[in-house]
């Protein structure tokens, strides 16, 4: 079944009874975009509808809709079977731009739905080629000439097969291999103008001056792009064209020609010169006058005509050339060129001098570095001529001012140069040249310096075999600098040691003539770089580039820790320490240790396996071993390849444990409202040496856990704690620790009651006190007496009177008053001080007796009265 379409652009397409429902391309339908007809190779029932064809212009986006096409189903008969009908196809002769995209159409009409496949004849389908639309299209893109030939499309069923074939030609616009240039000519000289297109079909030329045609002629030529204009003249001058064209376009290519025309005339620089040469040298002298057509050249010297010899030649540029000049040259020489429009002069005198000389010495010198020298250079010239010198090492100019000094230019006579080197360096060695310039030539002559110094470098060092010990190594001699190598030294560097070292060697001394050796007592498992020196008898030169770093093989260890020894620990602990064994040693991966102990006077060793190389001590833990147990212990090293040595066999004692007796004898006196010292006791012989003692302190209103801590360390047996507050009771427990722990706390406890009913009375500068004896409660320690503390008000210092009684008679120097308080003295420490007393001191002047007393009992505070006089 066919529907058409016709329409001018560019995009068509099918709507199935209602927009937008669209018809969709499969093996059965196909829509042509080269003609927008709709086929439908078997109609099925489903295809019953109504047709409308969409054409859209892709440049303006309109869209027109064709009238809409019914499509019925004729009831007079059933389609049989039939072989494929081609209805669609390509042209016999399809043509493309080369770069473009071709697509060719192939679809056929049957019964069943034939199948499409494609081929291109006698060749292989392009790799890059597409199938679309269930193969109904041939798609290639960026088309080439190789693309090109016969391409055949078949439609086959089961009912037969049908081929169509078409021949796919691809072109090519002109492009240009070579263009035009513009070109300037002498008139009556020749032009050969020519430009080249590639392109297929092959490109045709034609020419165009001035934009008009350009015609064959007795001087014009063209022939397949070359165009040739014999003896140009002003006429041939203008503005040329060549077109290259195919069937497919057309490119152009521009170029003016410019014909020359005038009489000659020279530059200012070629007129009136002078020209200072040397006895038998060569002269050029220059007559190049500017003229077209070219002009001819004639010579004078003086008055006559040169003549043209062996020596003297006029160049084919019109120069003049004299070979080995004398005297009898020197003269005034005058060109003239002339053509068809004109003539001109130019002059040039010639000064014939005699040749300079030059006396460079020393010739040739060794010497060695540190050394200096003089280079002498001397001229020997036309005393009418200035001479200037210059100095070159190896052929480039000195630069004395970035020489560091090393180079000095002296300057003594017009007609001579030294050139002074002091302190002369390896880099200095080479061809010194002195120059002698003047305006009439210049000579050079060269000196040879040589340098004698320590030996270059070596060749950088090659590790050919390596071992758990050993490395054989190899370099290659590096410059002797004129003193042959005497010696190498082998020097390594790993990350254990302090840069460069010098590692021995097989054989021991390795003299100059060698290049390889073997390093020796190399420690295994390490990272190793090598280098060489090399040494002459003036000295020790520069290192070699280090070898690759490479590590020798793994072995058994064989280095044992070292100090092995005991430390303190906990009750039934056995701690063993040592010094770790550096990596340097360890001789492989897997690197642990290995620690064994028994008891003293027992046969097996018990072992242990440390796991961590960083290790430095064991910690054995056992509950049935008493304090200070002797034992054999010894250490022991491994890696993956096995066991190493043992250390020596020391003897160590287990942890003697934590402290078992408590200090004794514990006393706390006050040293101010802020200060208490604290003294003790310790039983030397008790089990667990102290390594110091902890004195704790807490509020009497406070629990005990919440006490305020203080150390000691060593043997001290007193502290004073600081920082108390005032009128306050503290209890107090001191204890010894080492490192096993803390041992029990002292039981001592200072009173807790201060005394009370404080009676006192003044004579002069006399205070007699007396009070209520204190009495303990069930856990303080017993009084045994009591410390009366004074001091002037304003001053921070106490005086103390101790007693034993409840009595004290007090001393009160000088003016002031003084504040006095009492408290009660046992094992424990002092007790709570009694609340203050005010006394005013008049220095023993006589006052009223009278005493006040102050009550504490039953919380009453502050309360005074008055007794009788004692």
């Amino acid at each position: 079944m066919l529907y058409f379409c016709v329409f001018s652009e560019i995009i068509y397409s099918w709507v199935f009874n209602e927009f937008p429902s669209f018809v969709a391309e499969d093996s059965r339908r196909f829509i042509s975009q080269e003609t927008g007809n709709l086929y439908i190779s078997k109609v099925q029932t489903s295809d019953v509808g109504s047709y409308i064809c969409l054409v859209k212009n892709t440049v303006t986006n309109a869209r027109v809709l064709s009238p809409p096409t019914p499509l019925t189903l004729r009831n007079d008969g059933v389609m049989g079977e039939y072989e494929p009908k081609i209805e669609v196809h390509f042209p016999y002769t399809v043509t493309a731009a080369k770069g473009t995209t071709v697509k060719m159409e192939c679809f056929a009409l049957g019964n069943p739905v034939p199948t499409i496949s494609w081929r291109k004849v006698n060749d292989h389908n392009p790799s890059k080629a597409r199938l679309r639309k269930s193969q109904a299209v041939l798609e290639i893109p960026n088309v080439q000439l190789e693309d090109a030939g016969m391409y055949e499309c078949k439609a086959e069923n089961s009912r037969g097969r049908n081929v169509f074939r078409g021949q796919l030609q691809v072109y090519t616009y002109p492009h240009w291999v070579e263009k035009l240039n513009n070109t300037q000519l002498d008139s009556g000289e020749q032009l050969r103008w020519e430009c080249q297109a590639t392109g297929k079909p092959r490109p045709t030329y034609r020419w165009l001056k001035n934009g008009v045609p350009l015609w064959a002629q007795s001087r014009v030529e063209m022939v397949n792009g070359v165009l040739m204009i014999h003896s140009v003249n002003l006429s041939d001058a203008g503005m040329y064209q060549c077109l290259a064209e195919n069937k497919y376009g057309t490119i152009y290519a521009s170029a003016e020609l410019k014909i020359l025309a005038s009489a000659p005339t020279f530059a200012l620089n070629q007129m009136k010169k002078t020209i200072i040469i040397t006895r038998g040298q060569e002269v050029v002298i220059e007559c190049k006058p500017q003229a077209s057509p070219k002009p001819t050249i004639t010579w004078k010297k003086g008055d006559k005509a040169v003549r043209e010899n062996k020596r003297i030649t006029v160049l084919p540029d019109g120069s003049l050339q004299i070979l080995n000049a004398s005297k009898s040259d020197e003269g005034r020489y005058l060109c003239q060129g002339e053509n068809v429009f004109g003539s001109a002069e130019t002059v040039a005198s010639v000064l014939v001098k005699e040749p300079t000389r030059i006396d460079l010495t020393p010739k040739r010198t060794e010497l060695t570095v540190g050394e200096s020298i003089v280079l002498s250079c001397k001229a020997i010239h036309d005393n009418t001529l200035d001479v200037t010198f210059c100095w070159t090492l190896n052929g480039q100019p000195i630069d004395f001012e970035k020489e560091g000094g090393h180079f000095e230019s002296i300057r003594a006579q017009a007609s001579s140069a030294d050139l002074m080197i002091r302190n002369i360096l390896l880099m200095h060695a080479g061809r010194y040249g002195c120059r002698v310039q003047t305006t009439a030539d210049s000579v050079s002559d060269e000196a040879e310096l040589l340098v004698r110094g320590p030996p270059g470098p070596p060749g950088i060092v090659i590790v050919e075999e390596i071992t758990e010990t050993t490395a054989t190594l190899s370099w290659s001699p590096g410059a002797d600098n004129h003193s042959p190598i005497s010696t190498y030294n082998l020097q390594a560097r790993s990350p254990f040691s302090l840069g460069w070292q010098t590692v021995k060697t097989v054989p021991e001394n390795i003299s100059g003539d060698m290049e390889s050796a073997v390093a020796v007592e190399l420690n295994p498992w390490v990272e190793y770089e090598f280098r060489v020196v090399a040494t002459n008898k003036i000295g020790t030169g520069d290192p070699s580039a280090p070898s690759r770093v490479i590590r020798t093989s793994e072995a058994v260890p064989k280095t044992a820790p070292a100090n092995v020894s005991g430390r303190s620990g906990r009750r039934h602990e056995l701690v063993i320490a040592w010094e770790p064994v550096s990596e340097e040693f360890q001789n492989g991966e897997g690197f642990g240790y290995i620690v064994a102990f028994r008891p003293n006077g027992t046969r097996g060793w018990k072992e242990k396996m440390v796991t961590s190389s960083d290790a430095s001590k064991f910690i054995y833990r056992d509950e049935s071993v008493p304090p200070l147990t002797p034992f054999e212990v010894k250490v022991g090293v491994y890696n993956n390849k096995g066991d190493g040595p043992f250390s020596n066999i020391v003897v160590i004692c287990s942890a003697e444990g934590e402290p078992s007796a408590a200090p004794t004898d514990v006393k706390a006196t006050g040293l101010s409202v802020s200060e208490i010292l604290v003294a003790w006791k310790h039983i030397k012989e008790s089990l667990g040496r102290p390594q110091g003692f902890e004195v704790g302190y807490w509020k009497d209103m406070e629990q005990e856990e919440a006490s305020e801590k203080v150390k000691t360390e060593g043997n001290e047996s007193s502290i004073i704690l600081t920082g108390l507050e005032g009128n306050t009771l503290y209890h107090l427990t001191v204890r010894a620790y080492n490192a096993a722990g803390y041992g029990p706390p002292s039981s001592t406890v200072p009173p807790s009651q201060a005394p009370t009913n404080i009676m006192w009375m003044q004579d002069g500068s006399h205070v007699s006190l007396g009070w209520e004896p204190v009495r303990p409660l069930a856990n303080e320690s017993d009084v045994m007496g009591y410390k009366v503390l004074f001091r002037q008000e304003g001053h921070s210092n106490s005086q103390v009177i101790e007693t034993q009684k409840t009595s004290a008679v007090v001393l009160l120097p000088d003016v002031g008053v003084y504040i006095i308080e009492v408290c009660a003295v046992s094992e424990g420490g002092d007790g709570t001080a009694s609340s203050q007393i005010r006394v005013p001191s008049f220095s023993g002047k006589f006052t009223n007796k009278w005493t006040q007393i102050y009550n504490r009992n039953h919380n009453v505070q502050n309360q005074w009265r008055t007794l009788q006089p004692l």
